[in-house]
C-alpha cells in the first residue's frame, strides 16, 4: 500500500509536535465522524469508518453487556453498500442487558423437582422402594462407570495443569488476580468446609472401622483404612471435578467473553444450536444435579443439627424439629435476597471457618495431642501410598455392592451434583490466575484442611473406639448424625462445646441454603455479566423448591434415600462433564493455535516498518500527557487504520473501525475488526492505558505525573506493547503482522463455524476494570 511520505506523525521529544496538525477529513481518509452516548458510565461516543465502498454508510447497534461486565462498543455490520443504515440513528435499547430467565430451563427443571418432592410426600413407601430399587440396579451395573469417570477427572485436570496450557490466563493476558494469594488461598480453604464435613468426620471412619470394604473389621489395619478411606471421598477426586468445572467457568466466561452458564462451557462442540433444545436440556441436568446435591447436604444437616438441639435446649428429635429447620433456612435465604444482607451472610461464613478451627484445636490441645498428631502423620502417608490403586479399585472380586452404593459411589456422584455449584464460585474469585495455579490451588489448599479435620475428628473417634468404649461405636454405627455431638460429650466443658459446634453447624447450613439459592437462580438464567446474579424471585423459588424436595425424602427414608437420589440423579451429569472435558480441551487448542500463528509471523513483523534507532530511542525516553496521545491518534493512527481498513474493503472483506471513548480519560480507543464468515473475526485495538511516571524521569512543570501507552490489545488481552510514536508505516506493518498472524491461526486451526471458542457478537474491547484504578488516579 503506498502512503505518503510527509504524513504527519509526533516528534517524542516534542509535546507540541502535532499542536496543529490537523485531523484528517473524511474524504481523504474513508473515515466518517458519527457520535454516540450510551447511557451506561462506561460507553461513550464511537466513531466509525464507512462501512462499504459507499463512504459514510456505517449501521451501529445499541451497547451491550460483556461477560466480564464491561460494556462493549456499538458494533456494526459491514461489507457491502446495503448493511449500512443512516448514521447517527440512535438505539432504544442502549441499556445494559439484565440478567434474564431461561424459561425452559426454569419450567422443565422446577416441574420435575416439585413432582418428585409431591409424588414422595404422597407415596413415600413406593418412592423408596423406587428408589432403592433404582440405586442397586444402578451400583450393581454402572459403578465402574462412576469410578472410571472419577479418574479419568483426576487425569483429565493434572494433564492441563502439567501441559503447555497450563501457563493460560483465566482472563485476559494483561489480568492480574482479583485476590492476593493469601485471600485466595483463604477463600478456597473456606470452600473446603460444610456441615457434612463434621457429619462425615466422625461417622466414616468409625463405620469403615467396624465394616471395611475388604478384610476384618476391629483391626489396627481396619483402623489404618479408615482414615485413609474417608480421606479419599474427601480428597483431591471430588476436588479435581470442581477444577474442572471452575476452570472451565472462568476459561469462558473471562478470557472467551461467554455468559456465565453451563452451556457455555460446550459452545466448543454444539455452537450456536445451544441455544436451543441441547442446551436446555445441559441446563436442566445441572440444575437437576445441583438441587438434589444441596438437598443432600441440607438433609444431613438438619438430622445432626436436630440432635444438637436436643442436647442443648431439650428439643426432640423428628421431623417435626426438622421442618422447623428446613423452614428456618428458607426464611433466612429469602431474608438474605430480599434486604441485601449478603455480604452479612458471607462475613457468617468467614466466621465458621473461624469457629470450626477453634474446635479442631480445641480437640487437638484437650485429646491426646501425641498420638493425634502421629496419626496424622501416618494417615497422610497411607493415603499418599495408597491413592492410586484406590482410586480405580472396582472392588471386582469382593464385589462389596452394598458399601460401594453407600460410601465411594455415593460420594462420587455427589462431587458431581455439587461440582457446578463450587465450580461457579471457585470461578468468580479466580479471574486473572493461571490455569496450572488455579489447579494447583483447588486440589491443595482444601484438602489440606480436610485432611487435618477428618485425621484428628476421626481419630479421636477412633481412640475412644479401641479403648473399648463400644456404647460410643454402636450410636455411631445406628445413628450416625449423632456421632460428632457424642464424641465432643467426651471432653472438658462438653455443654460449651456442643454449643459452638451447634452454632456453627446452624451457620454453615443456613449460608448453605442461601448460596444455593442463589446459584440455582444464576443457572437457569442468562447471564452476560458474571457480577451479575438470577433474579430475587428465582432465588426465592429455589430456596423454597430445595427445602420441600429436602423434606420429602427426608419423609421416605432419611439420609439414606438422600444419598440414593444423588447416586441416581448424578449419572446424567456426568455425561455433561465428558463433554465439557471435551470442549475444554478443544477450546484450549484451538488457543495454542493462535499462539502459533502469532510466532509464526514474528520474522515477517519484525522486518517490515523497521524504524531508525534515533526514532526508537526517542520513544523509549517519551513518557507521553493524554493531549498529546490524542493528537497521535487523530493525526496518525486513526488514518492509518482507515487506509487498512480502506484497503481491505476494496478486496471485498468485511471491515469495521471503531473509536471508542474509554471511561475515565477523553483519549478514545481504536478497534479494527475483520469479519471471517464461518470462522472466527479479526480484531486489532489499540487503548490507552494509564501509568503512574517513573521517578527517574525529568517531569517539565504542569505536566501531569500520569503519562500513557497505546498497548496492542487483541480479545484475550493486552499484547504488552507500546505503539505510540510509531510512524504510519510502522502502525500499519504491526497491523498487518498481527493479521497475517490470525490467518495462519486459522489454516492451522482445526476448529469449523460450530468450533468456535467465543462469541464475536459479545466481543470485549473495553478494559477499563482492568485499569481503571489508574485512570482515575489521573
Amino acid at each position: 500500500m503506498n502512503r505518503n511520505d510527509d504524513r504527519a506523525t509526533p516528534d517524542p521529544d516534542r509535546p507540541d509536535a502535532n499542536d496543529t496538525a490537523a485531523a484528517p477529513d473524511a474524504a481523504g481518509t474513508g473515515t466518517n465522524r458519527d457520535l454516540h452516548t450510551g447511557d451506561d458510565a462506561g460507553t461513550a461516543d464511537t466513531r466509525r469508518t464507512g462501512a462499504s465502498g459507499d463512504e459514510g454508510a456505517s449501521t451501529r447497534t445499541a451497547p451491550d453487556r460483556s461477560a466480564d461486565g464491561r460494556t462493549n462498543p456499538p458494533v456494526a455490520t459491514v461489507g457491502t453498500a446495503e448493511s449500512g443504515a443512516e448514521a447517527g440513528a440512535p438505539d432504544a435499547d442502549a441499556a445494559p442487558t439484565d440478567p434474564v430467565t431461561r424459561w425452559p430451563v426454569f419450567i422443565g427443571s422446577s416441574v420435575l423437582i416439585l413432582a418428585v418432592a409431591v409424588w414422595a410426600m404422597i407415596d413415600p413407601d413406593q418412592a423408596g422402594e423406587l428408589i432403592g430399587a433404582v440405586v442397586v440396579w444402578t451400583s450393581a451395573n454402572l459403578g465402574w462407570y462412576y469410578i472410571l469417570t472419577a479418574a479419568v477427572v483426576v487425569g483429565f485436570v493434572l494433564f492441563l495443569a502439567f501441559s503447555r496450557h497450563g501457563g493460560v490466563k483465566l482472563g485476559p493476558d494483561h489480568s492480574k488476580p482479583q485476590f492476593s494469594l493469601f485471600t485466595w488461598t483463604s477463600m478456597l480453604f473456606a470452600a473446603g468446609i460444610g456441615i457434612d464435613l463434621m457429619f462425615f468426620s466422625v461417622a466414616e471412619p468409625v463405620s469403615q472401622y467396624y465394616e471395611p470394604p475388604t478384610g476384618g473389621g476391629e483391626s489396627i489395619e481396619a483402623a489404618r483404612q479408615a482414615i485413609v478411606w474417608t480421606l479419599f471421598h474427601y480428597g483431591p477426586v471430588g476436588w479435581a471435578m470442581y477444577a474442572l468445572m471452575g476452570g472451565a467457568f472462568a476459561y469462558f466466561a473471562y478470557r472467551r467473553n461467554q455468559p456465565l452458564s453451563i452451556r457455555s462451557l460446550l459452545t466448543p462442540l454444539f455452537g450456536k444450536r445451544l441455544d436451543g433444545w441441547i442446551g436446555h436440556t445441559v441446563d436442566v441436568t445441572a440444575v437437576l444435579g445441583t438441587v438434589f446435591g444441596i438437598a443432600t447436604s441440607l438433609g444431613i444437616g438438619v438430622v445432626q443439627l436436630n440432635y444438637g438441639l436436643y442436647l442443648m435446649f431439650g428439643i426432640p428429635e423428628g421431623v417435626g424439629a426438622q421442618i422447623g429447620l428446613i423452614v428456618l433456612a428458607v426464611i433466612m435465604a429469602t431474608i438474605s435476597t430480599v434486604s441485601g444482607v449478603e455480604k452479612g451472610i458471607r462475613r457468617l461464613s468467614e466466621l465458621n471457618v473461624v469457629l470450626a478451627i477453634v474446635l479442631l484445636v480445641y480437640i487437638t490441645v484437650t485429646g491426646e495431642s501425641r498420638r493425634l498428631m502421629d496419626g496424622l502423620v501416618m494417615n497422610i502417608g497411607d493415603f499418599v501410598a495408597r491413592f492410586p490403586g484406590m482410586l480405580m479399585d472396582t472392588h471386582a472380586w469382593e464385589q462389596p455392592d452394598e458399601w460401594s452404593s453407600a460410601w465411594t459411589l455415593f460420594f462420587w456422584a455427589w462431587w458431581i451434583a455439587w461440582a457446578p455449584f463450587v465450580g461457579l464460585f471457585l470461578a468468580r474469585i479466580s479471574r486473572g490466575r493461571t490455569l496450572r495455579q488455579f489447579i494447583a490451588g483447588v486440589l491443595v489448599v482444601p484438602f489440606l484442611f480436610i485432611a487435618v479435620f477428618i485425621s484428628i475428628f476421626g481419630n479421636s473417634a477412633l481412640v475412644l473406639v479401641l479403648g473399648g468404649d463400644a456404647a460410643f461405636g454402636a450410636s455411631a454405627m445406628d445413628t450416625p448424625e449423632r456421632a460428632f455431638y457424642d464424641l465432643l460429650m467426651q471432653y472438658p466443658a462438653a455443654p460449651l462445646v456442643v454449643g459452638l459446634a451447634t452454632i456453627t453447624g446452624l451457620l454453615f447450613y443456613v449460608t448453605s441454603a442461601d448460596s444455593g439459592a442463589l446459584v440455582l437462580a444464576n443457572l437457569t438464567s442468562r447471564i452476560d455479566d458474571p457480577k451479575q446474579d438470577g433474579a430475587k424471585g428465582l432465588r426465592i423459588f429455589w430456596s423454597v423448591a430445595t427445602g420441600l424436595l429436602t423434606l420429602a425424602m427426608l419423609v421416605v427414608g432419611g439420609i439414606p434415600t438422600l444419598q440414593g437420589a444423588t447416586l441416581i440423579i448424578g449419572l446424567p451429569f456426568s455425561i455433561v462433564m465428558y463433554l465439557v472435558m471435551i470442549a475444554f480441551f478443544r477450546a484450549l487448542r484451538t488457543e495454542a493455535a493462535h499462539v502459533a500463528g502469532y510466532r509464526a509471523t514474528l520474522g515477517t513483523r519484525a522486518v517490515a516498518g523497521g524504524q531508525s534507532w534515533r526514532r526508537r530511542l526517542r520513544r523509549s525516553t517519551t513518557f507521553p500527557q493524554a493531549a498529546q496521545v490524542r493528537r497521535y491518534i487523530d493525526a496518525t493512527a486513526a488514518p492509518a487504520l482507515g487506509d487498512v481498513a480502506d484497503e481491505l474493503r476494496r478486496s471485498g472483506v468485511g471491515v469495521d473501525l471503531d473509536e471508542c471513548a474509554v471511561e475515565g480519560t477523553d483519549i478514545p480507543s481504536l478497534v479494527l475488526t475483520v469479519h471471517f464468515p464461518q470462522e472466527e473475526d479479526f480484531s486489532y485495538q489499540i487503548y490507552p492505558v494509564g501509568h503512574e511516571r517513573p521517578s527517574f524521569t525529568y517531569r517539565h512543570p504542569g505536566e501531569s505525573a500520569r503519562y500513557y501507552r497505546l498497548e496492542v490489545f487483541a480479545p484475550t488481552g493486552s499484547r504488552g506493547y507500546d505503539v505510540y510514536g510509531y510512524s504510519a508505516d510502522q502502525l500499519i506493518a504491526d497491523v498487518l503482522g498481527h493479521y497475517e498472524s490470525h490467518l495462519e491461526y486459522l489454516r492451522l486451526s482445526t476448529a469449523g463455524a460450530d468450533a468456535s471458542v467465543g462469541d464475536e457478537e459479545n466481543v470485549v474491547t473495553d478494559w477499563h476494570d482492568d485499569f481503571g484504578d489508574a485512570d482515575e488516579a489521573r
